[in-house]
């Protein structure tokens, strides 16, 4: 390019940053070096930083400038009045003549490299402090989409250079410590992707939340993606699992969430307006964005473009409606959970239960309580009160100066992927985005409580609740000879517990799963017509909407449940208990009450085995057989280990056995183990004979005390009764054990005593227990009990004059 004031994105790369900016010199290296690798990104220029500081220079408006920030360092002038003051000296300025004839001539042979007179273009502002590794500075400056001919890109230009001004871009520079008047702007002008047709998103090639590295999350919405970045829809959302994009004939989707996506931005035709927002129709917001063939594409792309930067990404990505292809429209680091210390986890927990008054998608991990504030709309932010809980109807980047002196942010819109969400998790905010309701439930002055510790959806109390927090340095753990496991029940929380040393996950409890994310009763999708209640009917047809079988929907609901609680922990073995509802329980589930019968004691009435070769029941079992059979083959996830609960009788062991076989999870075939819970007094006697037929024990501590001691666990009378610390029990325990060893299978324990009573993970050591699954709150202090007790043992067994002082 003749000009030195613009330059082509195929020209510059990622060492250009002082030249062209973070976002612009980002551009040009995917273009330069990952469009062999299939990376598609929209072609185009950007303006020099040079050309910035000759636009500054060539209208006077430096002296402007720090007349007015000095003002705002000394305190005589407003944030407010300072931004407004320097935008305005940029938009009235104008280009010096050759810096304008550089812009038009490069638009122009844009447009002609698409043959086109005048290219629809997004206009993007790019500073040369942006994109960093360790300040994003996301949404900082403006973007403007849709601009069509000299004029609107010149005008779009200027307000670009403006837009380095705006006020979240003056707060922010100041938190981060950078001077203004070293900032510099270039403008990318690059071709519009005609995802007004389609749709568009935001993608990272790390969990957001929890910084766990195996998964790219990615978020989309109908119609130009600046609907998703500033917050403004609920998107669906999707996690693939990368250590398996590799492999020929596997989907490793491990989520797939649809979002609401009310409204959808478009665009304009004819007069001055190049953009509009309007509402969805409800096919749009009932069908997800993506199918799953592109969700995988788009998570190569990531996949691709982080193995080529080294490091963790955020992109934007957007699909043309035209041509049907998906292209990324920008990459820069991410900048919050690779700057946490990997030694390091802190832990938060409330110390009480509560019922939740609202529920949005969490962003962080902490707890925070306090006052609300409300604030309905920008003209309002003045009112803010430092230490309240900031509640809106969405969080965009004007909002930076007030977000970082909230104690948490609750909004009823936007995704956990928005510029809002990333700018929360830098700043250390908790936030609970896309609740819907919020500025509808809560009040101004109300007493709340944030949690963000409990998964992937953030959960608001009434009120100020005590809690927790508790920071761990997991490079002091002891190596144990015994595998030290977790008991997992929430997919959504899961991924929390990724930077635990754990050896896999040794209790996945199925039924959560179904009732936290399927909630239908098995049987109620398969035999519909039995369900008597019409408000379940209406409740499973707005579930299964969608799919083709109601059936499908538990199948693939269930599995992608699964495989979201097994991504943490692969190659680790992850023991997926089958279902073990009471009747009583699963009468709760949707439908449930029409299959169920009512039992006078269901904690030994028609529970685990005894339901799978039942007539009444199989069929819903089968259901569960083809989840896990997808889970394994399809997903890829047979590091999955599967445990048969309450199996009371050797002949039962069969006939479940040959059930789950007759369904293709045939013991021993592609690698499936599977293992049986020890939790009542006949798995004991009769350990030799059931290690014939299974793979591993797991006791059951809870099940067997009860069983053993004739205690109704529930019991509040006898609760003061009810002790795995027994002697009964614990001579059973160490039978169990020594018999599985005999036999030559492997034995642990996922039960609750372990995790209450050190004393007693002492005597599970001391038993020769090959793994000890615990609840991921006493991983750390048990771990520290279990190398002890190896350690007393090993010096009880060493030969006199043998030992660590010898």
């Amino acid at each position: 390019m003749s000009n030195t004031h613009t330059v082509w994105f195929e020209d510059i790369g990622r060492g250009d940053v002082p030249l062209v900016g973070g976002k612009n010199a980002s551009l040009g290296e995917m273009v330069a070096a990952l469009s062999r690798r299939g990376i598609k990104v929209p072609g185009g220029f950007a303006t020099t930083a040079d050309a910035y500081r000759y636009y500054v220079s060539a209208n006077g408006i430096e002296p402007e400038m720090r007349r007015w920030l000095e003002a705002l360092d000394t305190g005589h002038a407003s944030l407010q009045e300072t931004g407004a003051a320097v935008r305005q000296a940029f938009l009235e300025g104008v280009f010096p003549s050759d810096l304008e004839a550089s812009i038009i001539e490069s638009y122009t042979k844009l447009s002609a490299r698409n043959g086109q007179e005048a290219l629809s273009v997004a206009v993007r502002s790019s500073a040369t402090a942006e994109d960093l590794p360790d300040a994003s500075f996301a949404g900082q400056q403006e973007t403007f989409l849709n601009v069509t001919g000299q004029r609107a890109l010149l005008d779009a230009c200027r307000r670009c250079y403006a837009s380095l001004f705006t006020d979240r871009a003056i707060s922010y520079r100041q938190a981060q410590g950078f001077d203004h008047m070293d900032v510099a702007l270039s403008i990318g002008v690059q071709q519009m992707v005609r995802s007004d047709l389609a749709g568009s998103g935001v993608m990272f090639s790390v969990d957001t939340e929890t910084g766990f590295p195996d998964v790219v999350v990615i978020s989309a919405a109908w119609g130009l993606g600046e609907t998703v970045v500033q917050g403004a829809v609920d998107p669906d959302t999707y996690r693939v699992f990368k250590p398996f994009l590799g492999q020929e004939g596997k989907t490793p989707l491990v989520e797939r969430s649809l979002g609401a996506k009310e409204r959808k931005m478009i665009y304009a035709t004819g007069g001055s307006v190049r953009t509009l927002t309007k509402r969805t129709t409800r096919r749009e917001r009932e069908t997800f964005v993506l199918s799953d063939a592109e969700v995988l594409e788009l998570a190569r792309c990531a996949k691709t473009i982080e193995d080529h930067y080294g490091r963790a990404m955020d992109m934007e990505w957007a699909k043309d409606g035209e041509s049907d292809e998906l292209f990324i429209v920008q990459a820069r680091p991410e900048t919050v959970q690779t700057q946490k210390e990997a030694g390091k986890l802190v832990s938060y927990r409330l110390k009480g239960k509560a019922e939740p008054i609202l529920t949005g998608a969490a962003v962080g991990e902490a707890i925070a309580n306090g006052e609300v504030c409300a604030i309905r709309d920008a003209s309002q932010i003045d009112a803010f009160r430092d230490g309240t809980i900031l509640v809106t109807g969405m969080t965009d980047p004007d909002w930076v100066p007030i977000m970082k002196r909230a104690a948490g942010i609750i909004t009823d819109h936007g995704g956990t992927t928005s510029h809002a969400a990333i700018v929360s998790r830098e700043l250390g905010v908790p936030a609970i985005v896309g609740t819907q309701t919020a500025t509808r439930v809560l009040q101004d002055g109300q007493a709340i409580t944030l949690s963000c510790a409990e998964g992937d959806r953030g959960a608001v109390y009434e009120g100020t609740l005590d809690y927790e927090a508790t920071e761990v340095d997991l490079a002091g753990l002891p190596e144990t000879t015994t595998d030290v496991m977790l008991n997992i029940a929430s997919p959504a929380a899961a991924m929390r517990w990724w930077r635990l040393p754990a050896h896999g996950v040794g209790l996945a409890r199925m039924e959560f799963v179904i009732n936290n994310l399927v909630k239908v009763h098995p049987m109620a999708l398969i035999e519909p017509h039995r369900v008597s209640d019409e408000g379940a009917r209406q409740a499973i047809e707005d579930l299964t909407r969608g799919y083709d079988n109601p059936a499908e929907y538990f199948v693939d609901t269930l599995s992608l449940g699964l495989a979201k609680l097994a991504a943490p922990f692969h190659p680790q073995p992850v023991i997926v208990r089958l279902s073990d509802f009471k009747s009583n329980e699963y009468a709760h589930l949707l439908g449930g009450e029409s299959f169920e019968p009512e039992e006078e004691n269901p904690m030994i009435g028609w529970r685990g085995a005894s339901r799978y070769h039942s007539e009444s029941y199989r069929p819903g079992f089968e259901l569960e057989c083809r989840a896990l059979k997808r889970l394994r083959e399809e997903i890829g996830f047979d590091n999955v280990v599967i445990m048969v609960p309450f199996c009371r009788t050797l002949a039962e062991a069969d006939r479940v056995l040959e059930v789950m076989e007759e369904n293709g999870l045939k013991r021993g075939e592609n690698g499936l183990q599977i293992y049986m819970m020890c939790e009542i007094p006949s798995n004991v006697f009769l350990a030799e004979e059931f290690a014939r037929k299974f793979d591993g024990f797991s006791i059951g501590s809870n099940d067997l005390t009860q069983l053993i001691l004739g205690i109704d666990r529930d019991s509040d009378i006898l609760a003061d009764q009810f002790d795995e610390r027994d002697e009964a029990v614990k001579r059973a325990i160490a039978q169990a054990i020594a018999k599985a060893h005999d036999a030559g299978i492997k034995i642990g324990i996922c039960g609750q005593a372990p995790s209450d009573h050190p004393e007693f993970a002492a005597f599970l050591v001391e038993q020769g227990i090959d793994s000890i699954s615990l609840n991921p709150d006493s991983f750390v202090s048990t771990m520290k009990v279990v190398a002890e007790a190896e350690a007393r043992a090993a010096r009880t067994r060493a030969p006199a004059g043998v030992g660590p002082s010898s």
